[in-house]
Protein backbone atom coordinates (compact mmCIF):
# COMPACT_ATOMS: atom_id res chain seq x y z
CA UNK A 1 0.00 0.00 0.00
CA UNK A 2 1.13 3.53 -0.82
CA UNK A 3 -0.39 6.56 0.83
CA UNK A 4 -0.68 9.41 -0.97
CA UNK A 5 -2.13 13.44 0.11
CA UNK A 6 -3.33 15.11 -3.09
CA UNK A 7 -3.65 18.51 -2.56
CA UNK A 8 -5.93 21.36 -5.09
CA UNK A 9 -4.94 24.32 -5.29
CA UNK A 10 -7.22 27.85 -4.92
CA UNK A 11 -4.71 30.10 -3.63
CA UNK A 12 -5.64 32.02 -0.42
CA UNK A 13 -8.54 29.03 0.16
CA UNK A 14 -4.98 26.99 0.41
CA UNK A 15 -4.83 28.39 4.46
CA UNK A 16 -7.73 26.09 4.62
CA UNK A 17 -5.91 23.25 3.89
CA UNK A 18 -3.00 24.44 5.65
CA UNK A 19 -5.17 24.18 8.95
CA UNK A 20 -6.00 20.16 7.32
CA UNK A 21 -2.61 19.26 7.02
CA UNK A 22 -0.95 21.01 9.98
CA UNK A 23 -3.23 18.69 12.21
CA UNK A 24 -1.81 15.53 10.06
CA UNK A 25 0.94 16.47 11.62
CA UNK A 26 0.92 17.14 15.13
CA UNK A 27 -1.05 13.65 14.84
CA UNK A 28 2.22 12.32 12.69
CA UNK A 29 0.23 11.48 10.14
CA UNK A 30 2.67 11.51 7.10
CA UNK A 31 2.24 10.08 3.48
CA UNK A 32 4.69 7.95 0.96
CA UNK A 33 3.98 10.70 -1.51
CA UNK A 34 2.43 14.55 -1.91
CA UNK A 35 0.95 16.50 -5.04
CA UNK A 36 0.29 19.66 -4.99
CA UNK A 37 -1.44 22.09 -7.08
CA UNK A 38 -0.17 25.92 -7.02
CA UNK A 39 -1.35 26.18 -3.33
CA UNK A 40 -1.79 23.14 -2.50
CA UNK A 41 2.11 23.16 -3.62
CA UNK A 42 3.14 26.32 -2.04
CA UNK A 43 1.83 25.26 1.25
CA UNK A 44 2.57 21.73 0.73
CA UNK A 45 6.02 21.92 0.73
CA UNK A 46 5.96 22.60 4.66
CA UNK A 47 4.90 19.28 5.07
CA UNK A 48 7.61 17.88 3.37
CA UNK A 49 9.91 19.80 5.92
CA UNK A 50 7.93 19.09 8.04
CA UNK A 51 6.99 23.06 9.67
CA UNK A 52 3.69 23.04 11.24
CA UNK A 53 2.26 26.41 10.87
CA UNK A 54 4.71 28.17 8.89
CA UNK A 55 2.15 28.79 5.94
CA UNK A 56 -0.27 30.97 8.05
CA UNK A 57 2.57 32.25 9.90
CA UNK A 58 4.69 33.75 7.02
CA UNK A 59 1.15 35.08 5.38
CA UNK A 60 -0.31 36.86 8.19
CA UNK A 61 3.18 38.70 8.66
CA UNK A 62 4.03 39.84 5.51
CA UNK A 63 0.02 40.30 4.72
CA UNK A 64 0.63 43.83 4.44
CA UNK A 65 4.26 43.90 3.48
CA UNK A 66 4.30 46.02 -0.32
CA UNK A 67 7.57 43.69 -0.75
CA UNK A 68 5.63 40.82 -0.40
CA UNK A 69 2.47 41.13 -2.66
CA UNK A 70 0.43 43.62 -4.17
CA UNK A 71 -0.35 45.89 -6.91
CA UNK A 72 3.10 47.70 -7.18
CA UNK A 73 4.67 44.34 -7.10
CA UNK A 74 2.18 43.25 -10.19
CA UNK A 75 2.87 46.61 -11.89
CA UNK A 76 6.79 47.13 -11.57
CA UNK A 77 8.06 42.61 -11.93
CA UNK A 78 4.77 41.42 -13.61
CA UNK A 79 4.25 39.38 -10.29
CA UNK A 80 1.32 40.15 -8.21
CA UNK A 81 3.31 37.83 -5.79
CA UNK A 82 6.78 39.31 -5.44
CA UNK A 83 8.78 36.24 -6.62
CA UNK A 84 12.30 37.17 -5.24
CA UNK A 85 11.08 38.80 -2.05
CA UNK A 86 8.31 35.49 -1.68
CA UNK A 87 10.02 32.76 -2.99
CA UNK A 88 13.90 33.62 -2.29
CA UNK A 89 14.47 35.84 0.56
CA UNK A 90 11.57 34.73 2.87
CA UNK A 91 12.40 31.27 2.98
CA UNK A 92 15.93 32.11 3.60
CA UNK A 93 15.91 35.20 6.15
CA UNK A 94 12.55 35.70 7.73
CA UNK A 95 10.69 32.44 7.81
CA UNK A 96 13.40 29.93 7.52
CA UNK A 97 12.58 27.06 5.18
CA UNK A 98 14.03 23.75 7.08
CA UNK A 99 16.25 22.70 3.57
CA UNK A 100 17.72 20.07 5.62
CA UNK A 101 14.36 18.32 6.45
CA UNK A 102 12.74 18.47 3.26
CA UNK A 103 15.73 17.12 1.85
CA UNK A 104 16.09 13.90 4.37
CA UNK A 105 12.24 13.51 4.44
CA UNK A 106 11.83 9.90 2.10
CA UNK A 107 8.23 11.47 0.73
CA UNK A 108 7.96 12.18 -2.99
CA UNK A 109 6.94 15.50 -3.60
CA UNK A 110 5.71 16.52 -6.86
CA UNK A 111 4.31 19.76 -8.16
CA UNK A 112 1.81 20.61 -10.91
CA UNK A 113 2.69 23.28 -13.52
CA UNK A 114 0.96 24.09 -17.09
CA UNK A 115 3.53 24.32 -19.53
CA UNK A 116 1.77 27.78 -22.13
CA UNK A 117 3.17 26.26 -25.44
CA UNK A 118 1.41 23.34 -24.95
CA UNK A 119 -1.51 24.01 -22.42
CA UNK A 120 -0.43 20.47 -20.81
CA UNK A 121 0.49 19.23 -17.47
CA UNK A 122 4.09 19.22 -16.12
CA UNK A 123 4.60 16.67 -13.00
CA UNK A 124 7.80 17.78 -11.16
CA UNK A 125 9.21 15.88 -8.27
CA UNK A 126 11.02 17.87 -6.03
CA UNK A 127 14.09 16.45 -3.74
CA UNK A 128 16.89 18.93 -3.49
CA UNK A 129 15.55 22.59 -1.14
CA UNK A 130 17.77 24.75 -4.19
CA UNK A 131 16.88 27.58 -5.97
CA UNK A 132 14.89 25.97 -8.63
CA UNK A 133 13.00 24.04 -6.32
CA UNK A 134 11.49 27.32 -5.53
CA UNK A 135 11.32 28.25 -8.66
CA UNK A 136 9.29 24.92 -9.74
CA UNK A 137 6.86 25.81 -6.84
CA UNK A 138 6.40 29.24 -7.64
CA UNK A 139 5.40 28.39 -11.19
CA UNK A 140 3.20 26.12 -10.11
CA UNK A 141 1.16 28.75 -8.09
CA UNK A 142 1.60 31.30 -10.63
CA UNK A 143 -1.94 32.43 -11.78
CA UNK A 144 -2.19 33.67 -15.41
CA UNK A 145 -2.70 37.76 -15.29
CA UNK A 146 -1.78 37.49 -12.05
CA UNK A 147 1.96 36.63 -12.58
CA UNK A 148 4.30 36.25 -15.50
CA UNK A 149 5.45 33.44 -17.63
CA UNK A 150 8.45 31.03 -16.19
CA UNK A 151 10.99 29.73 -18.10
CA UNK A 152 11.90 26.81 -16.13
CA UNK A 153 13.44 23.75 -17.36
CA UNK A 154 13.42 24.46 -20.52
CA UNK A 155 9.60 25.07 -20.72
CA UNK A 156 7.90 27.91 -20.35
CA UNK A 157 5.07 27.54 -17.36
CA UNK A 158 1.99 29.27 -14.99
CA UNK A 159 -0.37 27.68 -12.67
CA UNK A 160 -0.33 23.93 -12.54
CA UNK A 161 -4.18 24.01 -12.31
CA UNK A 162 -5.02 25.49 -15.57
CA UNK A 163 -3.97 21.60 -16.81
CA UNK A 164 -4.79 19.05 -13.81
CA UNK A 165 -6.63 20.91 -10.85
CA UNK A 166 -7.19 17.28 -8.72
CA UNK A 167 -4.42 14.96 -9.69
CA UNK A 168 -5.80 11.89 -8.12
CA UNK A 169 -6.16 10.00 -11.45
CA UNK A 170 -2.10 10.79 -11.95
CA UNK A 171 -1.21 10.26 -8.81
CA UNK A 172 -2.92 6.90 -9.00
CA UNK A 173 -1.14 6.03 -12.22
CA UNK A 174 2.18 6.37 -9.69
CA UNK A 175 0.97 2.99 -7.72
CA UNK A 176 -0.50 5.14 -4.69
CA UNK A 177 -3.32 3.59 -3.68
CA UNK A 178 -4.44 5.07 -0.54
CA UNK A 179 -5.14 8.59 -1.04
CA UNK A 180 -6.69 11.48 1.03
CA UNK A 181 -7.79 14.36 -1.45
CA UNK A 182 -7.88 17.85 0.15
CA UNK A 183 -10.45 19.78 -1.56
CA UNK A 184 -10.63 23.46 -1.42
CA UNK A 185 -14.39 24.09 -2.67
CA UNK A 186 -17.32 22.37 -0.74
CA UNK A 187 -19.31 19.32 -2.07
CA UNK A 188 -21.71 20.06 -4.94
CA UNK A 189 -19.97 22.68 -6.47
CA UNK A 190 -19.56 23.04 -10.12
CA UNK A 191 -16.65 25.02 -12.01
CA UNK A 192 -18.14 27.46 -14.47
CA UNK A 193 -16.37 29.23 -17.88
CA UNK A 194 -14.30 31.55 -16.77
CA UNK A 195 -15.38 35.31 -17.17
CA UNK A 196 -11.90 36.56 -17.90
CA UNK A 197 -11.76 34.99 -21.15
CA UNK A 198 -11.67 37.78 -23.23
CA UNK A 199 -8.32 39.21 -21.05
CA UNK A 200 -7.14 36.17 -21.13
CA UNK A 201 -7.50 36.19 -24.50
CA UNK A 202 -5.06 39.32 -25.19
CA UNK A 203 -2.76 38.22 -22.35
CA UNK A 204 -1.98 34.96 -23.20
CA UNK A 205 -2.21 35.85 -27.13
CA UNK A 206 1.41 34.07 -27.83
CA UNK A 207 0.05 30.61 -26.53
CA UNK A 208 -3.18 29.47 -28.41
CA UNK A 209 -2.84 26.11 -26.59
CA UNK A 210 -2.95 27.70 -23.03
CA UNK A 211 -6.18 29.80 -23.93
CA UNK A 212 -7.34 26.57 -25.08
CA UNK A 213 -6.63 24.71 -21.50
CA UNK A 214 -8.31 27.93 -19.94
CA UNK A 215 -11.11 27.93 -22.06
CA UNK A 216 -12.02 24.70 -21.21
CA UNK A 217 -10.77 24.38 -17.44
CA UNK A 218 -14.56 24.21 -15.73
CA UNK A 219 -14.87 20.85 -18.20
CA UNK A 220 -11.79 19.27 -17.12
CA UNK A 221 -12.19 20.48 -13.51
CA UNK A 222 -15.60 19.13 -13.55
CA UNK A 223 -14.90 15.87 -14.81
CA UNK A 224 -12.21 15.65 -12.45
CA UNK A 225 -14.34 16.44 -9.71
CA UNK A 226 -16.68 13.40 -11.01
CA UNK A 227 -13.57 10.67 -11.04
CA UNK A 228 -12.75 12.11 -7.58
CA UNK A 229 -16.53 10.80 -6.31
CA UNK A 230 -15.73 7.67 -8.58
CA UNK A 231 -12.90 6.96 -6.38
CA UNK A 232 -14.68 8.04 -3.51
CA UNK A 233 -17.28 5.79 -3.50
CA UNK A 234 -15.28 2.67 -4.52
CA UNK A 235 -12.93 3.44 -1.20
CA UNK A 236 -10.16 4.24 -3.31
CA UNK A 237 -9.87 7.75 -1.50
CA UNK A 238 -10.43 9.60 1.32
CA UNK A 239 -12.03 13.24 0.98
CA UNK A 240 -11.55 16.27 3.04
CA UNK A 241 -13.82 19.07 1.41
CA UNK A 242 -14.54 22.06 4.11
CA UNK A 243 -18.52 22.33 5.12
CA UNK A 244 -19.23 25.52 2.93
CA UNK A 245 -17.60 28.28 0.69
CA UNK A 246 -14.46 29.21 2.60
CA UNK A 247 -14.62 32.83 3.56
CA UNK A 248 -11.73 34.02 1.68
CA UNK A 249 -10.71 35.54 -2.19
CA UNK A 250 -7.85 34.61 -4.39
CA UNK A 251 -5.93 37.61 -2.80
CA UNK A 252 -6.22 39.22 0.56
CA UNK A 253 -4.03 41.33 2.95
CA UNK A 254 -5.77 40.79 6.12
CA UNK A 255 -4.16 38.52 8.57
CA UNK A 256 -7.07 38.63 11.29
CA UNK A 257 -9.55 36.74 8.09
CA UNK A 258 -6.31 34.38 7.15
CA UNK A 259 -6.18 33.28 10.92
CA UNK A 260 -9.83 32.68 10.44
CA UNK A 261 -9.80 30.78 7.55
CA UNK A 262 -6.73 28.55 8.48
CA UNK A 263 -8.87 27.67 12.32
CA UNK A 264 -11.54 26.95 10.09
CA UNK A 265 -9.38 23.97 8.75
CA UNK A 266 -7.87 22.76 11.78
CA UNK A 267 -11.67 22.35 13.12
CA UNK A 268 -12.14 20.12 10.13
CA UNK A 269 -8.86 18.39 10.72
CA UNK A 270 -9.45 17.57 13.91
CA UNK A 271 -12.79 15.87 12.69
CA UNK A 272 -11.16 13.79 10.44
CA UNK A 273 -8.27 12.84 12.23
CA UNK A 274 -9.57 9.22 13.25
CA UNK A 275 -11.10 8.51 9.39
CA UNK A 276 -7.15 9.41 8.05
CA UNK A 277 -6.02 7.23 10.82
CA UNK A 278 -7.86 4.40 10.07
CA UNK A 279 -7.93 5.13 6.33
CA UNK A 280 -3.48 5.17 5.99
CA UNK A 281 -3.88 2.01 8.69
Amino acid sequence: MRKGLVLEGGAMRGLWTAGVTDVMMEHQLEPDGLIGVSAGAAFGCNIKSRQIGRAIRYNTRFAKDPRYSGLCSLIKSGDYFNAEFGYHIVPKQYDIFDDDAFEQNPMEFIVVCTDVETGEAVYQPLTKADYDTYEWIRASASMPLASKVIELGGRKLLDGGVADSIPLEYFESLGYDRNVVILTQPKGFVKEPNKLMPIMRIALRKYPNMIKAMAERHIMYNQELAYVAKAEEEGRCLVIRPDEKIPIGHISHNPEEMRHVYEIGRAVGERYIEQIKEFYQ
